[in-house]
């Protein structure tokens, strides 16, 4: 795992952009990108519009697979994870409408949704595999939507909301009470078979779930540990949420002259 702490969410943004594009380029055929919602991603997403307009990347062959979304929000309501992938990615990346996967969380039987949760299981592998993942992480150590106490094998499935990761959401909606409960969101189990992870992570709210995932130990109660066990994980932090690290001084050392987009 390359941990990379930075001054602040712009040099994250930038630094995180950066190493999605060096996991892409080991790409076998067209790229699969693994897309986190929430505010975490949103600079990096931003990072790479600009490098698209650049001409630097080009994502218009580009498949993405959504990492989670709400169960029993209208179609088309502004804040289920599609609409939101379409504005702050495919809307300024290039990357496809049509060849943005999300998990169908419309169907109110839950027999229908642990049908669509194998569905989208069945859509990932067809498509190869991730190539690149971005993540964020929840102030309860969080990674999609699998609270604590996730199987740390856990496939694509429903799960209902923690009430912390609610009320941390209710910003993005009118009333609190208009926050879904529960949701589909892709296991711990399928995010670790994604050939790169790519950790985004600002502000000293922050900072105590990224030392419990980063230094704690491996374990269900933060599911964000999880980064521990992939072979190719890089964590870019800003200084705020790097604050309750125990080890920094060796992370710092560990990047000098070692970029982890390498």
């Amino acid at each position: 795992m390359d941990v990379l702490i930075v001054p602040d969410p712009g040099a994250v943004a930038r630094e995180a952009a950066a190493a999605v594009i060096a996991g892409l380029r080991r790409a076998d055929g067209d790229v699969v990108l693994g897309l986190a919602t929430g505010s975490s991603p949103l600079g990096l997403y931003r990072e790479l519009a600009r490098l698209a307009a650049e001409g630097t990347l080009d994502l218009t062959a580009a498949t993405g697979f959504a990492l989670d979304e709400y169960v029993g929000l209208p179609s088309g309501h502004p804040q289920s994870y599609r609409k939101v992938l379409l504005r702050e990615v495919c809307a300024v990346t290039g990357l496809p409408p049509e060849r943005l996967h999300v998990p169908n969380g419309s169907a109110t039987e839950l027999d229908a949704l642990e049908w669509a949760a194998a569905a989208y299981e069945d859509e990932i592998r067809a498509a190869g595999g991730v190539d690149v993942q971005v993540l964020g992480i929840g102030g309860n150590g969080h990674l999609g939507f699998n609270e604590p106490g996730s199987s740390l094998a856990s496939r694509t499935r429903v799960k209902r909301l923690a009430e912390r990761t609610r009320r941390d959401n209710a910003r993005f909606f009118e009333r609190p009470e208009d926050v879904p409960t529960h949701c589909l969101t892709q296991g711990l189990g399928t995010i670790l078979e994604a050939r790169r992870l790519v950790l985004v992570a600002t502000g000293e709210a922050k900072a105590a779930a990224v030392a419990a995932a980063l230094e704690g130990p491996l374990t269900a109660s933060c599911p964000a540990s999880v980064l521990q066990w992939h072979p190719d994980a890089v964590v870019v932090i800003d200084e705020a949420a790097a604050a309750g690290l125990r080890h920094r001084n060796y992370y710092d050392a560990a990047a000098l002259g070692l970029h982890p987009t390498g």
